[in-house]
């Protein structure tokens, strides 16, 4: 199977569009990326995390997502590729690199090929949860969101756990910090940005009823429920139900790119 054969369209937001319609574009199509573009040339990706970074940068500018550009909040983390790429050289690249495929044919855009295509036709994927998962950073229901947006930058990661009294109570993703982000700039007034920023907790934005898996579900069940409930990744809990990992789409490429056997000459 080729990248041609999973690719799909991307959804395009050009450069000078301003951030909140980025977002907007998001939401409606329930999507975490968009390609940015300037006329036919690929600028990069503008992802929830770029955004989260840019309008958390509350010293250089209190400018509402309406005025800032999506220049400012475009990363370089995307690889061109042939259509003809395998899915085993897709899946290692991927994790590699860390971004998307975007899929080109000389300089014409044919498609891209994000975490969520991989995933859905490798539902078949052999090991378990605790073979994919990463060692968990939590945050506590009441520290500031501005603290959770900082973890999740330094360890560049898109959600974190939530804890109350050592028990897993929800989770805080990089939407949920670029969505309460965006609503500051546009609701409170400059002068008391930096003040209300820190009265706001995370069990404000947190996800209560988080969704989690077991040690020992099957990677395939993974895939089948992220891909069910469309989200980035869920905690990992041991058999005595403490919190023990995350599992994420990211993960679980970085899992099939270690079981893909190298090739000759490489």
């Amino acid at each position: 199977m080729k990248v041609k054969d999973i690719m799909i369209e991307p959804i395009l937001v050009h450069k000078s569009d301003f951030i909140s319609h980025a977002m907007e574009l998001m939401d409606k199509h329930d999507t975490r990326r968009l390609l940015v573009i300037n006329g036919d040339d690929v600028q990069g990706v503008i992802t929830m995390r770029s955004i989260a970074r840019k309008l958390g940068t509350w010293k250089k500018s209190n400018l509402p997502a309406s005025s800032i550009h999506v220049a400012t909040a475009t990363t370089n983390a995307f690889t061109k590729v042939l259509p003809d790429t395998g899915i085993e050289d897709a899946i290692v690249l991927m994790d590699r690199t860390g971004g998307v495929l975007v899929v080109m044919d000389n300089s014409k855009v044919l498609g891209w090929v994000t975490p969520h295509e991989v995933l859905t036709i490798i539902r078949t994927a052999k090991g378990y949860a605790a073979e994919a998962m990463k060692e968990p950073i939590a945050v506590s229901v009441n520290d500031r969101v501005a603290h959770a947006r900082r973890v999740m930058l330094d360890n560049d990661i898109g959600r974190l756990p939530v804890t109350e009294n050592g028990d897993l109570v929800g989770i805080i993703t990089e939407k949920d910090v670029a969505r309460a982000m965006m609503n500051f700039r546009t609701l409170v007034p400059d002068n008391q940005q930096d003040e209300r920023i820190r009265n706001l907790i995370v069990g404000d934005i947190m996800t209560h009823n988080v969704k989690s898996v077991r040690t020992n579900t099957p990677v395939s069940e993974v895939i089948s429920l992220l891909l069910g409930e469309n989200i980035g990744g869920v905690p990992v809990l041991n058999l005595k139900d403490e919190m023990v990992g995350v599992i994420s789409r990211r993960g679980i490429i970085r899992h099939l790119a270690s079981m893909t056997p190298p090739k000759k000459g490489r």
